[in-house]
């Protein structure tokens, strides 16, 4: 009695392992698509973008745009938080954002966006001159200013 009383505790711990683990792995799943619309006054439309299409599609790593630097090195990991850009890139010029000092232009969302995004696809463009990378401003920002 007192064994079975023990297995079947057993069991339901395991259970409820089991089930934490699969609810946080269900939290943790990328949306299939997502508008970029984090700057309060946007001088163009925002930005629809597919995940399907570059992780899974041009199986693009997940750590390849997601990142948390320390050191100079990014210790982001698959499964842990993906934070708002804008958490960490807060200075929000749009126009000018070049002529910004060197450690503004680190924090410039805008820099941000366009270093990751325009910087892969033009190795992608080197690559493979067939790409269908966007490399023009209207690829990206199809929609109207929001």
């Amino acid at each position: 009695m007192r064994r079975r009383k023990m297995v079947s505790c057993g069991v339901l711990v395991a259970l409820a392992v089991f089930i934490a683990a699969f609810a946080v792995m269900a939290q943790q799943k990328a949306p299939e698509n997502i508008t970029i619309k984090e700057f309060p006054n946007p001088t163009k439309g925002p930005v629809e973008f597919s995940h399907q299409k570059h992780n899974v599609d041009y199986k693009i790593a997940c750590n390849q745009c997601h990142h948390k630097y320390q050191d100079a090195k990014n210790v982001w990991k698959e499964g842990e938080p993906v934070e708002k850009c804008s958490k960490c890139h807060t200075e929000m010029t749009v126009e000018g954002e070049k002529k910004l000092p060197q450690d503004q232009q680190k924090l410039n969302l805008k820099l941000a966006f366009h270093g990751e995004c325009q910087g892969c696809h033009q190795k992608m463009k080197k690559e493979d001159p067939n790409t269908k990378a966007a490399l023009t401003c209207s690829t990206c920002h199809a929609g109207e200013k929001k």
